[in-house]
């Protein structure tokens, strides 16, 4: 446990967390000797002081407690669409992993409210959109609100209801209203999340790709391990494929269409990126995010704001589940071509009187062309805010949720090739090996068998569900 909380960052647990007695500790002694730093007198951006552009105003004693409030309060100026439950949880566990660090100088009362806030079983109300700034502070508004009995919780059916009365009454002492909006916990928790559904899908891509491969006896050459030499992403997907996919002692051609042959290539570019963004959002969590953060005694104005490292990444990853989505609905075309696979034209079983799976094809297009749209380099738009005072930004939020975006279209488009490989199994007789078999036995639970045209909406609906 090295981030202090019981059990560590995971996207896909809904457990219960809990903070190690040794880190609340800490947090408490980095507390005292902040506010023994605050007594000093010395102006502390957002602390004594106005915010962007107003931080040349001091503020009273008086006005520094009422400040702290305000700024969760002004600063909540978004509206639905709301991030889904376990993305606003990522949210909150961001926030509390930054907090571990003692950057913040929070008190443990506020950790433990937040606490509070993560296994209550509720999640704020956040915004998906509209971060325009340097950093989170609208969406962390919103997501810390119910902290202080402000703002509003997800309820059913998108609806929103008040967060009044949910947790005991806060008061918000220096320092901690700033701490509560400082830095890119939620993009960073939100990447974290990301992460875990990839690496999930990345071996759905592998294990469809490979059964596409089986099924129209491609040449096996171009998944030969040795051929990853130099890469040992591409070369440990290589074996992959290769072990899934067993021989094929009679090739139907010499080799197979682009887009079987790049499996291996293209699937372990998406693991490549996965695995950056991953470290990126390392760097994120254990780095200097805070902004004033407490170091070594004093309070330091910093641009750990500035998300740059976690934007370009999810935009890397963005790109390359773009582009595999391209080549599953390459597959999924040449699935429907009888040169291709041997079988009936459009995989109908009647071809003429049914239209077989062309649709399903058609859908794979519109869903890349989504897609399509996703890969905008996000950090590549400055536009001043707060009178000049914030003159650029990243857009790390909006990149994390193009991010998401780009997930749930792949998604899509490997179950259009998931049914397409499935019906051409079914009209080849072919036993495939075991592991992809087991994949064809997950599939025929959720689909019927394919004998005439029907709308294939529903088992695209049932596989996004239930097997992708």
């Amino acid at each position: 446990m090295t981030d202090g909380i019981e059990p560590a960052l995971d996207p896909a647990n809904a457990a219960p967390v809990r903070v190690a007695s040794e880190s609340l500790k800490q947090v408490a002694a980095v507390r005292t000797s902040a506010l023994e730093a605050l007594a000093a007198g010395r102006a502390v951006y957002g602390v004594n002081t106005g915010m962007g552009n107003l931080s040349k105003v001091r503020l009273s004693d008086d006005e520094q407690r009422v400040h702290q409030r305000n700024l969760l309060l002004g600063r909540a100026v978004g509206g639905p669409p709301w991030l889904a439950p376990d993305e606003a949880r990522a949210v909150l566990i961001g926030r509390l992993r930054t907090f571990l660090t003692g950057d913040a100088a929070v008190s443990v009362g506020l950790v433990q409210q937040l606490v509070a806030l993560i296994n209550s079983g509720h999640t704020p109300a956040i915004p998906e959109e509209g971060a325009g700034s340097a950093g989170e502070i609208i969406p962390l508004a919103h997501a810390m609100a119910p902290l202080i009995g402000e703002g509003w919780l997800l309820a059913k059916d998108s609806e929103v209801v008040s967060a009044a009365g949910l947790l005991p009454p806060f008061e918000l002492g220096v320092k901690e209203g700033i701490a509560l909006l400082a830095g890119i916990p939620g993009a960073t928790g939100r990447a974290a999340l990301q992460v875990a559904r990839v690496r999930k899908l990345a071996d759905r891509l592998t294990a469809v790709a490979a059964a596409g491969i089986a099924v129209i006896g491609a040449n096996r050459d171009p998944y030969h391990p040795l051929a990853g030499r130099g890469d040992d992403v591409l070369a440990d997907e290589l074996t992959r494929l290769r072990e899934l996919t067993g021989p094929e002692d009679n090739p139907r051609s010499l080799q197979a269409p682009v887009s079987f042959r790049v499996a291996g290539q293209v699937i372990a570019h998406v693991r490549r990126a996965t695995q950056h963004l991953d470290d990126a959002v390392q760097r994120a969590f254990d780095g200097v995010s805070d902004s004033p953060a407490y170091l070594d005694g004093e309070f330091v104005g910093t641009a750990g704001f500035h998300g740059i490292d976690l934007t370009a990444h999810c935009d890397q990853l963005t790109v390359a589940l773009a582009h595999a989505a391209e080549v599953s609905a390459a597959r999924l075309h040449r699935l429907l071509d009888p040169a291709v696979t041997g079988l009936t034209a459009q995989l109908a079983r009647d071809p003429g009187p049914q239209a077989g799976l062309v649709a399903v094809h058609k859908r794979a297009v519109a869903t890349t062309h989504q897609l399509r749209r996703l890969t905008l380099p996000t950090a590549i738009n400055t536009v001043e805010t707060s009178n000049g005072q914030e003159d650029v930004q990243t857009f790390s939020w909006e990149a994390v949720g193009n991010l998401a975006e780009a997930i749930r279209l792949t998604r899509e488009t490997t179950a259009c090739e998931l049914l397409a490989v499935r019906q051409a199994v079914a009209l080849s007789g072919r036993q495939l090996p075991g592991a992809l078999q087991g994949l064809m036995d997950e599939v025929d639970a959720v689909v019927p068998p394919i004998d005439a045209d029907r709308p294939f909406g529903a088992d695209l609906t049932n596989l996004l569900r239930d097997v992708l």
